[in-house]
């Protein structure tokens, strides 16, 4: 069984799996950045933060998946959002073609209606499901199942890369102007943005994030911190939470190239298993 997810899942390579990503890319009117190994996430924000004209990305193409599929049988694949990218209908064609040309092979496509963290709940549960010997058709009713209880809360202190991309609306964009000011807001069901409040200030926004996990129904075992250029934040928000539920095994990553780009610097993302279900 192969797992690929698109480059906005944060994780490059895993341990004993059968594991590829396909990257997406960043773009301005200059310069192209393509979400590889190979990609230097923080000259390219140095690059951003210096740039004054549009920027924008591209989701993978349908050979750059049919690529990563070949040769394996079973494949699982996990891409961000369809709300805001054209990743999973890349990857939906790119399955067709290839279950075409291989009649015994076997792809789902999984529209994770998230990003980072949540791709990476998602990735472990495949590989969870995997180890219990569980057919394919198996695996991917639970994982299904399994992503309508994850939930995903950012807290940003620049947004003006998801507006220019038509992601937030400009007018909260205009308002982080001010210093240290930052937003919270999360996935909704759909897999859209929304901007739930402000806060001055990190630890306050630290707060208005557990807040929202206990909201959430945060079932105290399984979290994902991700982070761009804020490693001290994310450890921060870990020990917050950790300081409520105790037992949570929580694991923190760096972000790619797609995130660190719509994230922006000294942003956080905390992802959670929960004990609702958004379908309820």
């Amino acid at each position: 069984m192969r797992i690929i997810a698109d480059s906005s899942c944060d994780l490059y390579q895993i341990k004993d799996t059968d594991f590829k990503t396909v990257p997406l890319t960043i773009y301005t009117d200059e310069r192209s950045f393509t979400d590889s190994t190979d990609l230097n996430v923080s000259e390219m924000l140095d690059y951003l933060a210096a740039y004054k004209n549009r920027s924008y990305t591209s989701c993978p193409s349908i050979d750059a998946w049919l690529e990563a599929f070949q040769g394996a049988d079973e494949i699982f694949v996990v891409t961000i959002t369809s709300a805001l990218s054209g990743s999973y209908n890349s990857a939906l064609s790119a399955a067709q073609m290839y279950t075409d040309e291989n009649k015994k092979a076997k792809v789902s496509v999984i529209d994770s209606l998230s990003t980072g963290g949540e791709e990476i709940l998602l990735i472990e549960k495949l590989i969870e499901l995997q180890k219990e010997g569980l057919s394919f058709e198996q695996i991917d009713e639970k994982v299904r199942d399994y992503a309508k209880t994850t939930r995903l809360f950012f807290s940003f202190f620049s947004v003006h890369n998801l507006a220019q991309n038509g992601r937030v609306n400009k007018v909260v964009a205009a308002s982080l102007n001010v210093l240290n000011i930052g937003v919270t807001g999360t996935a909704t069901a759909e897999g859209k943005i929304a901007v739930t409040g402000k806060a001055r200030g990190e630890k306050k926004c630290q707060k208005i994030l557990l807040d929202e996990m206990e909201k959430a129904g945060f079932n105290g075992r399984r979290a994902i911190i991700t982070h761009t250029e804020n490693e001290e934040g994310a450890k921060s928000l870990k020990e917050l939470v950790l300081s409520k539920y105790p037992e949570a095994d929580i694991s923190i990553y760096p972000t790619r190239g797609l995130c660190s780009y719509y994230m922006e610097r000294r942003g956080v993302v905390i992802c959670l298993e929960t004990n609702k279900s958004s379908a309820a």
